[in-house]
This record gives structure tokens, C-alpha cells and sequence, in this order.
């Protein structure tokens, strides 16, 4: 028996256009925009639209989009009676995932996107760093990189996002990370500078999640009633005390591939990933033999998801 998950987007993959053709075509997702734009006091759909990939790309601003964007997409698969066994998410995406998993309410879920992206930006303003996507290498390399740096130097750089084999993420502060980059480049591994100003993931990000969960350890929050694999264990986890979950993992590293291999351990072989760009479809793709996997973020992506659905129904 087939056993679906759902993973909702993290930042990066934002741009200008995202969810127009859902709120014009599936009168659930503009139910969304519209409510995100009464919770947010601006229009997030025109914003959307017409904000540049410069504006599009500051997290205060990409987070609650792509949270909008990915609730959207949700409840389009929903009104169509898709099923699913279990959630997930990519960084901001956990934000989405709890929210479908019944940890808040939607009006809820805006309100912890909108702290989480501001105390963000924040961290991002006023404590610089740096990131890198290093491809090809094993982590145990990746690891021992960023520690013999760290140490040599009195610096700090560390592995902050597990993405798939083969993808791993490093952050921290600009010099320490510059040279673990660097001593990897040295050794013929391919390393990419990410478009960002900020060690997200890091400890760098501890005054960011301080701010975060104060802001909203008086919000309401229920228990899950579906199953939740975290980044921050990599495995299924039951989460009883989410403010103080979600400060953890603002400073954790993700641990999406470890993830990617514990829904396989336990039966999970089709994705639907919810939120712009096809990232996470990517990371399956290339960490799980055999998944099957969709995206939605569009009419076409839509109309190919409900229908790969419906045939697997007949």
C-alpha cells in the first residue's frame, strides 16, 4: 500500500508571479491570499506579483509568501480529496507542515510566519555571515572541514542543511566560512556561495530564535494528528512544547536527507511538495530510488498533481 507524504517549501526558491494562476483558478487558494492579506495588512498576492526578485528575496518579505503560497497549494489538493499519511518540511516549511498537521490554525500559522521571518531579518541586519552549497562530498569530509577551520582560526563554520546525498549546506561567520570553502575547493570538491548575508541554522541565529520564541510562547497551539518528521531529529517526532521546538530549530542544523531516509524506512514512496520551485521533488529525486513525487505551485503543476492522484485511485 502506497503511503504519501506532504513537504512544504523553505525559502530560496521565491519569485515574482508565484500563485497567481492558483488564486486565479481554485477559489480555495484565493480564499488563502485573502486571508493572508488581512493577517498580514498588506496584499500579499499583489506583492506577489509585482515585488521584485530583490524584494521577493528578503526574508522578512519571502517567508510569509511562501508560507501563503504553500497553504494555498495545500488547500487546492484537499478540496480535491487527496489523502496523506504523514508532513514535513524545509526549514520555514516546518511552519506549513505543523499548520496542515493540526499544531495551529491557519490564522495562527500567520502570525508565527510573519515573528519568524521579522526576528530573521533582524539576525540577518545585525549579525553578518555566510553560506555555501558544497556538492559531491561525503559529510564526514564536510564535517572535519569546517571543525579543523574553526578551530585553526577561533572562528566559526559549521554544516547547516543536510539536503540529499551528495548536497550539504555550511554557514557561519564570513572569514571561518570563506577558508572552510576554501580548504574544500583545495581538495577538488565543487562549493557555491549562496546568495544570502546570514549563517541561517547556526548559532549565529540564537538571538533571532530568543526574539521568535518570546513573540510567540502566548500563541495557542494544539497536539498533531497526523505524523511530523523533523529537521532537527531527522525522524518522525511527537512535539508537545512547539515554541520551544520551533527556537531549536531555528539555531539546528536540517536534516533532510536523514529525514528522506527514515519516511523511506517506514513505508513512504509518493511526495507532494507544496511552494514554489521543485527543490525538495530534487532532493528526493536524487535520495530515494523508486519515489514517485509531484509538485504544486501552479495550474499546470496542479492539474498534474490531481490527476496523477485520480489515476492512482482507479
Amino acid at each position: 500500500m502506497k503511503k504519501t507524504a506532504f513537504l512544504f517549501s523553505g525559502q530560496g526558491s521565491q519569485y515574482p508571479g508565484m500563485g497567481k494562476e492558483l488564486c486565479e483558478n481554485f477559489k480555495e487558494a484565493k480564499e488563502i491570499y485573502e486571508a493572508a492579506s488581512v493577517q498580514f495588512g498588506y496584499d500579499v498576492l499583489k506583492l506577489s506579483c509585482d515585488g521584485s526578485e530583490e524584494k521577493l528575496s528578503k526574508t522578512a518579505v519571502s517567508q510569509p509568501l511562501i508560507f501563503t503560497l504553500s497553504m494555498a497549494a495545500f488547500s487546492v489538493l484537499r478540496a480535491n480529496g487527496v489523502k496523506f499519511d504523514a508532513v514535513a518540511g524545509f526549514s520555514l516549511g516546518e511552519v506549513s507542515a505543523l499548520t496542515v498537521a493540526g499544531a495551529m490554525s491557519l490564522e495562527t500559522g500567520f502570525k508565527v510566519i510573519a515573528e519568524r521571518a521579522s526576528a530573521m531579518q533582524s539576525a540577518a541586519e545585525s549579525t553578518p555571515g555566510a553560506m555555501f552549497a558544497v556538492i559531491g562530498a561525503a559529510p564526514e569530509v564536510v564535517e572535519k572541514a569546517c571543525a579543523d577551520v574553526s578551530e585553526k582560526s577561533g572562528g566559526y563554520a559549521v554544516p547547516v542543511n543536510y539536503n540529499c546525498p551528495g548536497q550539504i549546506v555550511i554557514a557561519g561567520e564570513e572569514e571561518t566560512v570563506n577558508a572552510a570553502a576554501q580548504s574544500l575547493s583545495d581538495a577538488g570538491i565543487r562549493v557555491v556561495r549562496l546568495s544570502v548575508n546570514a549563517a541561517f541554522h547556526s548559532k549565529l541565529m540564537a538571538p533571532a530564535a530568543a526574539r521568535f520564541y518570546d513573540r510567540i510562547s502566548g500563541f495557542s497551539f494544539g497536539g498533531l494528528n497526523t505524523d511530523f518528521y523533523s529537521n532537527v531529529s531527522g525522524d518522525k517526532s511527537d512535539i508537545t512544547d512547539l515554541p520551544s521546538y520551533l527556537r531549536v530549530q531555528m539555531t539546528s542544523p536540517v536534516r533532510f536527507s536523514q529525514e528522506m531516509e527514515s519516511m523511506s524506512r517506514d513505508g513512504f514512496d509518493t511526495f507532494v511538495e507544496f511552494g514554489p520551485g521543485k527543490t525538495l521533488c530534487g532532493f528526493i529525486r536524487r535520495g530515494l530510488k523508486g519515489a514517485s513525487f509531484n509538485n504544486i505551485e501552479d495550474l499546470k503543476s496542479a492539474q498534474k498533481c490531481i490527476q496523477a492522484f485520480e489515476a492512482g485511485a482507479d
